[in-house]
């Protein structure tokens, strides 16, 4: 095998092993997107139906009433069916895809930069960078849909340049890969076309020559599109993006009301102050949020979720390499250079409406364009160093020495932080003693006439369905389940597993009741059956009777 063939190999391992290793016990729990995924493909693999007995649903899955696009729960099927439901199920179609995305990463940059004698050096170490960016491991490690919408638009990006630079039956294949990334994630919907679009036009030129397979393209794209063309257009399509978005901040209209009013209703001001002003202001600072110093450098996300607060999504001693590769891909326009920064732009469009940024979650669209720049003044630097200090060969290996050092410093201090610190200090976030809590009220339920728990760490009736693994018609026969006019679902009981009652913690003369509550709830008069801790020590969760 040739030395580029075992380096990729080795990078291959690399990013199976951040992405598998204790996958199901690091992120300490499952967020309730997770248990959702799971048990959605739980009923999937059973019946054909989701948990709400829609049968093969193509265009959303309706969980907690967000509507998502269901491609992560069909990947979640056979996992499920392999090693039951269980966190390493729900979580390897992402940590999966994930490393592929590497893999795709390496033969993309090769595409991009097809003619260049740099291109195996630029492709390795973009892939090896993608596999070791804490942004990367933190977004493969958890059951997040945009991880897998991610890799549809690599392999997407990867096979057009493939179609337009060698033969253009691939791009039937880019076709397929761009629109399943619209069957995955909510932000895709917007950033896959825009992508999509920026590769079309810069090689429109050869679509002209190519009119025939371009049309097949375009329609191939346009019918497997058509299945989810209603619901894009619904209500419920635009339900999670009225929740979040800046556009319905009612702050910025009272402000532009009251800058004008403050102006005497002048006609300048109604121009100057116009609300449409105020919400394009606000676009701007939520898009350039994304290029904050702290985020790409420092902490990261400040969801920690994403982010483990100590590392930025991209590592510090990259942040010069990430300039210079940006000076020098402008400088020497090398293959397809323009295609790196432009597709950083535009993957950021969709993520610049949001209220919460900066936000790694929906800008993982953006990756391995970050890694790329990155890559690409790494060789740049090092081949200018090579030439600067030909005579000087000592000196001259102080670059990659130096280099190699920081970069397994700064690999070691996230891993350390990641595996050891990570799990004590946040498992909180991650509804840490969910588990242990309904693993008891499984075992005690039969016990009581009735069972209560608190909705105060988010969505319980999804984790005792999971961890249950409550039979899907069982769950669609026996349960109360109520839509908010703003189409949210809650599912009030399960059987005799009550949710969030505001009667949680009242006696029942006629009943025995079991009640899990946070400890600041608890009444006064109760006996204390079981504690629930977090990885910290805290107490999350109690389970107590009340007295006779």
């Amino acid at each position: 095998m040739s030395k580029n063939k075992i380096l990729l190999l080795v990078i291959i391992a690399l990013a199976l092993s951040l992405r598998f290793f204790q996958l199901g016990t690091n992120p300490p729990s499952l967020t309730w997107d997770e248990v959702a995924w799971g048990y959605n493909a739980y009923s999937l693999g059973i019946d054909g139906k989701d948990e709400f007995g829609r049968f093969l649903p193509h265009d959303y899955l309706e969980s907690f009433g967000d509507f998502k696009p269901p491609m992560y729960a069909y990947l979640t099927v056979l996992p499920v069916l392999l090693w039951g439901l269980t966190e390493f199920a729900v979580r390897f179609p992402s940590a999966f895809f994930g490393s592929l995305s590497v893999i795709f990463t390496y033969f993309l940059v090769k595409q991009l930069f097809k003619d260049s004698k740099n291109k195996e050096s630029y492709a390795l170490l973009s892939a090896f960078l993608l596999a070791i960016s804490p942004w990367h491991i933190m977004l493969s490690r958890a059951a997040f849909e945009a991880n897998v919408a991610s890799f549809f638009i690599i392999a997407g990006g990867f096979f057009f340049l493939k179609g337009v630079q060698e033969r253009m039956l691939w791009i039937l294949v880019a076709a397929i890969f761009f629109v399943a990334s619209l069957y995955t994630f909510n932000s895709a919907r917007i950033a896959a076309p825009l992508i999509a679009l920026l590769l079309g036009v810069s090689s429109y030129k050869i679509f002209l020559k190519k009119k025939k397979m371009t049309l097949l393209a375009l329609f191939v794209g346009f019918f497997l599109t058509l299945p989810i063309l209603g619901f894009l257009l619904s209500p419920q399509a635009s339900l999670r993006f009225k929740e979040v978005n800046i556009f319905t901040d009612s702050k910025v209209v009272e402000m532009a009301n009251q800058q004008i009013a403050n102006n005497d209703n002048a006609l300048w001001s109604k121009v100057v102050h116009n609300r449409r002003v105020g919400y394009a202001r606000s676009y701007i600072k939520h898009y350039l949020d994304h290029f904050n110093f702290d985020f790409l450098f420092i902490k990261g996300d400040g969801n920690v979720k994403f982010s483990t607060q100590d590392v930025g999504s991209m590592y510090l001693w990259e942040l010069p390499f990430f300039i210079a590769g940006l000076l020098y891909l402008v400088r020497k326009k090398e293959g397809k250079w323009w295609i790196v920064p432009l597709w950083i732009l535009v993957a950021i469009i969709p993520a610049g409406t949001a209220r919460e940024t900066p936000h790694a979650l929906r800008i993982e669209n953006a990756l391995p364009m970050f890694q790329i720049l990155t890559a690409y003044g790494i060789v740049s630097l090092y081949g200018l160093g090579k030439s600067l200090l030909k005579n000087h060969s000592k000196l001259f290996m102080l670059f990659p020495t130096l280099t190699s050092i920081l970069c397994i410093f700064f690999l070691t201090y996230f891993l350390h932080g990641y595996y050891f610190h990570y799990p004590r200090e946040f498992s909180g976030e991650w509804q840490y003693g969910y588990k242990e809590a309904l693993a008891y009220i499984n075992a005690e339920k039969n016990n009581y006439d009735e069972v209560r728990m608190t909705t105060e760490l988010g969505r319980p009736h999804e984790y005792y369905l999971f961890y249950s693994k409550t039979d899907p018609e069982v769950f669609r026969n026996n349960s109360s389940v109520e839509r908010d006019p703003f189409g949210f679902v809650n599912v009030d009981r399960v059987e005799n597993v009550i949710f969030g009652s505001d009667e949680i913690n009242k006696k029942s003369d006629t009943k025995k009741i079991l009640v899990v509550e946070i400890p600041r709830k608890i009444p006064d008069q109760h006996i204390k059956l079981r504690e629930f801790y977090l990885k910290n020590g805290e107490v999350a969760l109690v389970a107590y009777t009340f007295e006779e």
